[in-house]
This record gives structure tokens, sequence and C-alpha cells, in this order.
């Protein structure tokens, strides 16, 4: 079985979220079940600069007359032996900033030609005949930034191998300007409501949801969420419609993150050496964060991008009530300007009790997550989120609400799911600050009880969120697309 993953991220090479873990994590599982995976991704400079020895595989520029002169690299991901095959277009790619970013936060103007040309490559390869040596049976695309491989495929005269699409977050759509479907190759007969069109603009991911063999996405709970009009963003019409080639998957979270050999971390530990190895994060933490060093007082954590979705207002909003209470808060994130200028003024009302950090700092968020008593994720909705099974690994119960992936990984501590060792965290319905606050209430007055304290973040540590599952999930899509064994 060969699969072609199609990626716009990959840890630790270029990441922004969950997607660039997953595309680092799921494939390391898929190779482990047998599977011979290739991951294409963009030569960002992140990329290259991480990239190691490379083998240039072939030239590109012959896919359009557009683009700039480009080639196909082959390398190894450091430290997995994970195949990469890169593409190398530094007029594409090469750039300040973040991957879909410019340094001050706007989207560059060519999205649609950078991730166009992705999809353009990623079809390519996925021909047949093949145009390498490798060929995949299966092209498991990712995101919208992926989302026009199916529809390029389709578009093709010729056989071609079938494809999966997995949407990580359906609110990032990737929408454009009509010109682009002609400019990127696409026939203009495709721009239609049963096509590319979505009100008036192409979709990326429109393109993938309709044309891919398959459709998944990152939680059995979303893949019911995303066909409602709720949380279908405007496609949930078109995805009851493909209701019957849709399935969630939950994520699954990758082995390094363990506190039992996490170098981030100023003391390892695991359920056996749990209270000393907490105690000694806990106060290691309150003095990065400029928190009062205090072994006894529940310190909370927070480790998100700064947006609506993520329901960091909620908190805010809760922040008077939760600050009567004997606790300390410490945030690490970025993201909207007025999320990050609040927790700035929150951290000057209440000095080392709120301690805020924004930035992205991938060892900081592993000592906020060991470190802290309990894990805030008061998300609006969230697709699968994996913070919270870190957390819970980790042995600091999340407090989340009750949405996709959570719904899916958390269990709430009643008294009847604690006593049968099923509780790992605390839950809530509403996405208010009320319903917030009362379940960090909740939370508090377990955490007065210690027997009750210790069985409830044992449960949790021992918790099984490892990739295979999923892994095995997704081959069976695979094989039952290519009939392949």
């Amino acid at each position: 079985m060969k699969v072609l993953f199609v990626t716009s991220e990959i840890h630790p090479l270029v990441k922004t979220g969950g997607l660039g873990d997953v595309s680092h994590a799921l494939p390391l599982a898929l190779r482990q079940a047998g599977v011979d995976v290739r991951v294409l991704v963009p030569g960002y400079p992140s990329v290259m600069a991480r990239l190691g020895k490379a083998t240039a595989l072939c030239t590109l520029e012959a896919l359009s007359p557009i683009w700039s002169p480009a080639r196909l690299l082959e390398a190894q991901l450091e430290d997995t032996g994970l195949p990469l095959w890169v593409v190398d277009c530094p007029s594409l790619y090469d750039r300040p900033g973040g991957p879909y970013q410019t340094p001050d936060g706007r989207d560059w103007e060519d999205n649609a030609l950078r991730f166009g040309f992705l999809c353009h490559v990623g079809a390519w390869l996925s021909n047949t005949p093949a145009p390498l040596s490798w060929s995949p049976d299966v092209v498991h695309c990712n995101d919208w930034q992926a989302g026009l491989v199916p529809a390029l495929l389709r578009h093709r005269q010729g056989p071609f191998v079938p494809s999966v699409i997995t949407i990580h977050n359906l609110a990032f759509q990737g929408n454009f300007d009509p010109l682009w479907v002609t400019r990127l190759g696409l026939p203009m007969d495709s721009f239609h409501l049963q096509g590319l069109e979505f009100y008036g603009r192409l979709s990326f991911l429109k393109a993938g949801i309709n044309y891919a063999d398959r459709i998944t996405t990152v939680s059995p709970r979303y893949a019911r969420e995303i066909q409602t009009p709720e949380l279908g963003c405007g496609l949930d019409g078109l995805l009851r419609h493909r209701s019957a080639d849709l399935v969630g998957i939950l994520n699954g979270i990758d082995d390094s993150w363990n506190p039992a050999h996490d170098p981030a971390l100023p003391a390892a530990f695991d359920d056996r050496r749990l209270a000393a190895g907490k105690r000694r994060n806990k106060a290691v933490l309150q003095g990065e964060c400029g928190l009062a060093k205090d072994p006894d007082v529940p310190l909370l954590g927070l480790v998100s991008r700064l947006t609506y979705q993520k329901g960091i207002d909620l908190l805010l909003e809760a922040l008077p009530v939760l600050m009567a209470q004997p606790l300390q808060l410490a945030v690490l994130g970025s993201g909207e300007a007025v999320m990050e200028s609040r927790l700035r003024e929150a951290a000057s009302a209440y000095p080392g009790r709120v301690g805020v950090t924004l930035d992205f700092d991938e060892p900081l968020s592993h000592r906020i997550i060991a470190g802290s008593d309990l894990f805030l994720m008061p998300s609006r909705f969230e697709p699968c989120g994996l913070a919270q099974m870190y957390a819970m690994r980790y042995g600091t119960p999340p407090v989340v609400r009750e949405t996709g992936g959570l719904a899916d990984t958390v269990v709430d501590c009643t008294d009847d799911a604690l006593r049968e060792r099923k509780a790992t965290g605390f839950t809530f319905h509403n996405a208010t600050p009320d319903d917030l606050a009362a379940a960090v209430q909740r939370a508090l007055a377990t955490y007065g009880n210690r027997t009750g304290w210790r069985l409830l973040q044992k449960t949790g540590m021992r918790r099984d969120f490892s990739w295979k599952r999923a892994a095995a999930d997704y081959v069976g899509i695979y094989r039952a697309l290519s009939g392949t064994t």
C-alpha cells in the first residue's frame, strides 16, 4: 500500500496548529502499520533550513507556464526517517513570516497560486501512468491547502488514483476570486454550485469535499456537527449530501508527549511519581511565568491560538469571578490583537496571579501543561483538539466545552464517573462565561479532595490516545478505495 500525503505543515519543520502535529504523527503511524507513505510539503524557509541531505527528483516548471523554476526534492524527516517530498519553488515559498501570512499578519495575496501549485504537484504525482518510479495507490489531502487535488484529478483525461480529504477545521476554506479558476488550470465550466463555486468564490475546500472519494474529519462528534447549520460553515448541505462518504476518525497524540521522558520539563514523572513531579514542574513554571511561588494554590494553564473560536473572550469575561478564588493562571499563545491586548491588561490587573506569554513557544507549552493543575479549553467549537489529550497524559485534568473532539475525549468528573475510574476532566455545555466559571469551580472543589484528585489524574494519564487505532482506520479506507491489501 502506497500513499501520497499532501499537507501544508509538518512538525517540527513548520507548524501553526494541530495540522502540523497530525502531519508528522499520522504518517509515522501509517509506516508502522506497513504503509509506504510520502509526505508532500511546500519548501518554506523553515523546511529548507532543516531539510538536511536532499536529492532532486525532477523539475516542475512544465506543470504550468505561470510558475517560475521549481524542483521536487526528496529527503527524510530528521530523527524519524519519514520520507519527505518537498516542492522547492523559491518565488512562492521562500518568504518571511508564516506559511500563510506576511510578517505583519496579512494573508499572502497569492495564496491561491502558492497552494494551487502544491495541488498541481500532488495531482501530477497521482496520475497514472506515474511520472516517477514511485506511484501512490491513494492520495490523502489535508485541509483547504490540498483541496484542489481531487478536482484537478477529476478534470484531467486519463486514469488517476482515488483520493481522501481530511477536514481539520471547516472554518478555514481557502476561498478566492473566481479569476483563479482558469489561472489554476481548471475549466471554467467547473465553477458552479455542484463544483468549485461557493457564494461567488472559488473554494479549495469545497472542491475537495465535492470531488474526493472519501471525506474524513478528526473526531466522530465533529463529523456530525459539521452537517448542521450551526457548525457547517455554509457547507453543511454538501456534507449531508456526502454523508455516506464522511467519517470522523479521532486523532491521536505523538509518543513524544510523555512526561516520563520530556526534555522540556525540569522534572520527569509518571503516574507512580506524580505528586513530586507535578510539584517541581509547578514551582519552575510559576517562576517562569512571574507567578507567586505557592505550591498549594491551584494553577490553571491555557495554551492556544488567541481567537474567538477558542473561547478566549469567555475566559476574559469570567476572569473577575475566577480571580475571586485563590488561583493562578498561566497563558501562552498569540492571535487576535484584541485578545492579546485584554490578556496584557489582565496580567497587569492581577500581578503575580496571571502570567501571559504572547508567543509560540513549544518547550514552554510542555511546561505549562506539565506544571498546571488544570488545563482550560473553552472552545466554541473544536474539531478534535490535541492539547486536552496532552494535558490528560501529563496529569493535568482539562476543563473543556462539550463540543467536537473535546466531547469525544474528556469524561466529565461526576461522582459516579470518578468512582468508576472513568472521569478524566470537567465539561460544560453552553459557551458562556458563567458555565465556564461553574465548571472551574467544580474542578476546584475536586482539587480539594486529594484522594479523588489523584484518582482523576491517574485515570487521565492511563488513557490510550496513541495513533495506532487511527492509523488502522485510515488503512481500512485506503484499502477499500484502492483494492490493495
